[in-house]
């Protein structure tokens, strides 16, 4: 499993030109599920994304966390995490999770995140979304297991 992990001071998730989600400040979560991974992988990375303190204390140290500071997370489902370009200029994603396997440990992960405490917002699992965010920083941290 990958989470790239941004900062960020907005964020807004359109499907259809329609707002589904938006947060006002904290992290925006591109969550890829490998082939095999399981809910062990998912609480992992919920537990690391909740604990990462990349936010500045009074002292201007990054060493708050994002409910330390009551920011937001918005869960991203996003797939090409495991986009492997080694070969040609067309990714393969054999080793992204199928759809079915990956949408509940994508939804199981919105839950862990949840479980600390955090206000977590979601994606649309499938869903052709347009992002628009505004880093802070810009601060982007790679998770993987």
């Amino acid at each position: 499993m990958r989470a790239v992990v941004q900062r960020v001071k907005k964020t807004t998730l359109r499907v259809d030109g329609e707002l589904i989600s938006e947060i006002p400040f904290g992290l925006t979560v591109f969550l890829g599920v490998k082939t095999g991974d399981t809910e062990k992988e998912a609480a992992y990375i919920a537990k690391k994304v909740a604990g990462l303190r990349i936010f500045e204390d009074e002292n201007g140290k990054m060493n708050l966390s994002v409910k330390d500071v009551g920011g937001e997370v918005l869960l991203v489902s996003q797939f090409t995490l495991y986009g492997d370009a080694s070969h040609g200029n067309r990714p393969s994603f054999t080793l992204a999770e199928r759809p079915e396997k990956a949408e509940p440990l994508y939804e199981f992960a919105v839950k862990e995140l949840a479980n600390y405490g955090i206000m977590v917002k979601k994606g649309v699992f499938g869903a052709d979304m347009q992002i628009e965010q505004h880093n802070d920083g810009p601060v982007t941290i790679l998770l993987e297991i």
